[in-house]
């Protein structure tokens, strides 16, 4: 069944409602676009549809733990270790509703609602730098990036003012300083590393971590500061922490130029030969499965690096038979997730009078320190990596041991255990061509759409970088004077970072890259992509910062084109 909705004529559409999607339809809405804004998935409310965000361990049946079912529904959701719990399954995907395929393990990490992973995701907030831009241009890897520090630096102000970002300023160019609000607090273990690796490196520091979390007395309008709850990935009714429910949709649905469609499947992008532009989208209702098509002078790709790119390569034609903007063969290549589970732990000694308040969910940060572009810190692979973590002390748990019981149990159980301490590495991963996803046509879902197939994995570069962040990791520590320092180096497959990048890289050269400098398809110039699909490498820092940035500054670009009636 197929109908033309031609009741309105749209200026925008923007795919996707997280990250980088509520960027889009924020920017576009202010500046006067009627804006159709598709999310796949059903609709969330702010504050109303986060059924889990006040309760206590106490409240959950089997306290959080679910049952075979459920946890088979979501075996491959269930790979980050954290998705199958009753206080948050619901804002991961049913794998077995929602199959993809696996030439090499990929853990694809999806939430399909309103919001999709702004509402789950770590919140860490850093900028990228000219040391990442310009990284394969001077090493000779892939192509290079069409943007430097310069080009993006304004839009990471704005966004950073808008969002409210949290941090303190080191003055390092390769990791640039931005607009913040008042750090949250080391505890006193953290301190105490900090003021070690100070004395103990020249070039190495830690920080209190750069997020996406209110402090201070910066007012933004519906939201509060953080209330040091923890409870992040349930949803905060205060909205405490970014995320576009609570901030970039509603104000963009303040403009009054917003529609929303939830349960809206894009399944291709509709290209005019003649027109040589995109002229619409052709959407499958969830719910009815019938298909219905809206057009609009300018098309945004929001849905995450994997699924924009699916829509690109789903939408073939005369003039692409591989796949939307598909010239340089490019689409669905190169992709690149973070590698991490790689680091270190240890008990510290001292500190036995000391505690901290709160649920602070937040970690330190000690940014990369490798490869910086001298000789000291030249190393035998490429790139490099940054380190997360936090102490804290052992809770009551600690006490129970079969040999306690009476009055020294009871004891115990009001004692806090001793400080730990722990630090993961994430480590940038190379642009390698032949990792890739591709469309499987002999697998279809239950709307009829081709299935996902990923063929990509971690190779010699990474696994030198990652026996690198385990023995510095360790090093560190055991200059600290840390006791029963280990490291690890767990398993870890492409997906599990949850940071996914490539498959539609920017580029100079459409013979080489699928987008422009603006995000632009090279072929096709209104449409654009904006979020994880776009990056042309991974530096090791957290992706998402970057791509609101690059929604921002891509919007505002489109908005100019259409009043220069270039569209």
């Amino acid at each position: 069944m197929s109908k033309l909705n031609n009741e309105v004529v749209y200026d925008a559409i923007v795919i996707g409602t997280g990250i980088s999607g509520g960027w889009a339809a924020k920017e576009l809405c202010e500046q006067g676009l009627k804006t159709l804004v598709l999310e796949r998935g059903r609709n969330v409310e702010h504050i109303k549809d986060y059924p889990t965000m006040i309760k206590e361990p106490w409240e959950f049946k089997y306290r959080g733990l679910v049952n075979r079912e459920d946890r088979k529904r979501q075996e491959k959701q269930d790979r980050t270790g954290f998705a199958v719990r009753e206080e948050h399954k619901h804002w991961f995907v049913d794998d077995l509703k929602h199959p993809y395929n696996e030439d090499k393990r990929f853990d694809w990490i999806r939430g399909y609602h309103v919001g999709g992973r702004s509402i789950t995701w770590g919140r860490q907030t850093l900028r990228l730098s000219d040391l990442d831009f310009e990284a394969n241009k001077k090493e000779g890897i892939a192509v290079d990036w069409p943007i430097r520090y310069k080009d993006i630096s304004p839009w990471y102000d704005k966004v950073e003012r808008f969002i409210g970002v949290c941090g303190e300023k080191l003055g390092l160019s390769y990791l640039p300083d931005g607009i913040f609000t008042p750090p949250m607090e080391l505890n006193c273990v953290e301190q105490e590393f900090r003021n070690k690796i100070e004395n103990e490196y020249d070039n190495r520091y830690l920080i209190m971590g750069r997020f996406a979390h209110l402090t201070g007395d910066v007012e933004h309008e519906g939201r509060v500061n953080c209330q040091n709850r923890n409870k992040c990935i349930r949803g905060c009714m205060y909205g405490g922490y970014f995320s576009s429910n609570a901030s970039t949709l509603p104000a963009a649905a303040k403009t009054g130029n917003m529609t929303l469609r939830p349960h809206s499947i894009v399944n291709k992008i509709i290209y005019d030969n003649n027109r040589q532009l995109a002229t619409g989208v052709e959407v499958i209702d969830a719910e009815t499965h019938e298909t219905l098509t809206f057009s609009a002078k300018v098309i945004f790709c929001c849905a995450s690096a994997i699924a924009s790119t699916a829509i690109l390569m789903h939408s073939k034609s005369k003039r692409f038979p591989n796949g939307l903007g598909n010239d340089s063969g490019e689409l669905g290549h190169n992709l690149m997730d973070h590698h991490f589970k790689v680091g270190a732990t240890a008990t510290v000694d001292g500190f036995e009078d000391k505690y901290y308040k709160g649920h602070r969910p937040t970690s330190f940060h000690i940014p990369r320190f490798r490869n910086l572009g001298d000789s000291e810190t030249k190393q035998d692979y490429l790139r490099g990596f940054g380190f997360q973590g936090s102490a804290s002390r052992t809770n009551w748990q600690n006490g129970i041991r079969e040999l306690s019981y009476g009055k020294t149990l009871k004891e115990q159980m009001f004692k806090p255990g001793p400080w730990k301490i722990g630090m993961t590495g994430f480590g940038e991963c190379l642009p390698y061509h032949e990792n890739r996803m591709y469309l499987n046509y002999n697998e279809l879902d239950e709307w009829g759409i081709p299935t996902i197939t990923f063929d990509s994995e971690f190779k010699e570069n990474e696994m030198k970088m990652r026996e690198d962040m385990e023995r510095e990791a360790v090093n560190m520590m055991k200059r600290a004077g840390f006791k029963n320092v280990k490291g690890y180096n767990e398993p870890c497959y492409p997906g599990h970072a949850i940071h996914e990048m490539g498959t539609a890289r920017m580029g100079h050269d459409p013979k080489t890259s699928v987008l422009n400098k603006h995000n632009q398809v090279h072929a096709v110039p209104n449409v654009y992509v904006t979020d994880g699909a776009c990056m042309t490498s991974s530096p090791y820092q957290n992706p998402s910062l970057t791509y609101m940035a690059l929604s921002a500054r891509a919007a505002n670009h489109a908005v100019e084109q259409i009043k220069n009636n270039r569209f």
